[in-house]
């Protein structure tokens, strides 16, 4: 994500001025004119709720919300769900869920998906997951997927509010089980501003898959200009990525089928990219009120995230707690880490962590001592041991 200062083709000596000028004449305008808004909320008080509206087992044929493959499912002795999470403003937020069929489950998991995207983000790691014993709940953000103003942004506060929410709901559903939340890239963001927020959901660990941490703090200050003025005088002005030569991922086949994917949002106003940069601001900030155990997964090769915002989130985690913590970085790992080429090891590492925090993973990508050198630089703890052996 960039929002460059295009080049006017002004001669070097006037590019200046002339930019000043220009931006001066918008931040008038934006006194007048329109201003970043939020997304309606539901309007009508209602009693949270996890609502089926179609169940179908492994064996049967798929709901018209259950997006993995039948075949998938059946091959994994997992049964697939599609319903709908009422929230207390009465919208609806649909979901799907996928759980073991024969096994008894051994946890539960509330999965967000990245920005622009929706709960199709899980329909491969989902049933992996709950051939593992996980009960995996994916939902549609607001403003995403089916989920009602689909395009407009709902606020970091109603975002937390509803994976609160889910958490409640979830647990109410499977009393007894260990909560876990994953958030991928803005739902990584949406986690940490949850969880360091003041009435934080009561899950019981978290998983962090390339969260999106670029926050305003980590980017050139004609970055943050350039939004701000686009936000604040055409909100509704919509933008694409095309053009920006980043890759999301290795997988070109899955790329192409989110390029056809109608639940995919191509075109974003900019009052949406200005919420998810005030998201992901929140979610930096919060990071240092992590205190439950957190698996946190990058990839060595994310062209969407960068490693600076990252490597700042992890210098700012609480560092009394980072025993209950653990950092792995895939060497071949690109920003859609769950659906990468290598997204199966990924699976594979977060169903070992879920059964056990010390398990060796299949990947080898954890970092032995807990601090990723190699992309981050010395550690918060390299001064300390240093001190200690002068």
């Amino acid at each position: 994500m960039r929002f460059p200062v295009s080049d006017l083709g002004i001669p070097g000596p006037l590019r200046l001025p002339f930019r000043l000028v220009i931006a001066m004449g918008l931040l008038a305008m934006a006194a007048v004119a329109c201003v970043p808004s939020l997304a309606p909320l539901g309007g009508v008080p209602s009693q949270p709720a996890l609502t089926p509206l179609k169940a179908e087992t492994a064996g049967g044929t798929m709901g018209r919300g259950v997006v993995a493959d039948p075949a998938v499912l059946r091959a994994l002795d997992v049964e697939g769900e599609h319903g709908q999470a009422l929230m207390p403003d009465g919208l609806a937020l649909p979901y799907d869920a996928y759980r073991p069929l024969h096994r008894e489950p051994r946890g539960v998991i509330v999965a967000l998906h990245g920005f622009n995207d929706y709960r199709g983000a899980y329909r491969l790691s989902g049933p992996a997951l709950a051939a593992q014993g996980q009960v995996v709940y994916a939902y549609d953000q607001r403003g995403f997927g089916d989920s009602p103003f689909r395009g407009r942004w709902a606020g970091t506060e109603r975002l937390t509010a509803d994976l609160a929410e889910m958490v409640e709901l979830v647990r109410g559903r499977h009393p007894g089980l260990p909560v876990t939340i994953l958030g991928h890239s803005m739902g990584g963001a949406v986690t940490l501003a949850a969880m360091g927020g003041a009435n934080p959901p009561r899950a019981d660990r978290v998983v962090l898959a390339a969260p999106a941490v670029w926050g305003r703090s980590t980017m050139p200050f004609y970055q943050t200009a350039a939004l701000w003025i686009g936000a604040h005088t055409l909100p509704w002005m919509t933008v694409t990525g095309r053009g920006l030569g980043k890759l999301a991922s290795d997988n070109l086949d899955m790329l192409r089928q989110l390029g056809r994917d109608p639940r995919v949002i191509k075109e974003t106003r900019l009052e949406a990219i200005w919420g998810l940069v005030n998201l992901m601001d929140d979610g930096l900030e919060s990071a240092a009120r992590l205190h439950i155990p957190a698996l946190i997964l990058y990839g060595a090769r994310d062209e969407i995230v960068p490693s600076a915002p990252v490597c700042r989130m992890l210098r700012r985690l609480p560092l009394d707690e980072a025993q209950t913590r653990r950092i792995a970085v895939y060497p071949e790992g690109w920003h859609m880490m769950l659906r990468d080429l290598h997204g199966p090891l990924v699976q594979r590492d977060i169903s070992a962590w879920l059964a056990d925090p010390r398990a060796d993973f299949a990947s080898a990508a954890d970092i032995p001592d807990g601090w990723p050198r190699a992309l981050c630089g010395p550690g918060p703890f390299d001064a300390l041991s240093a001190a200690a052996g002068s």
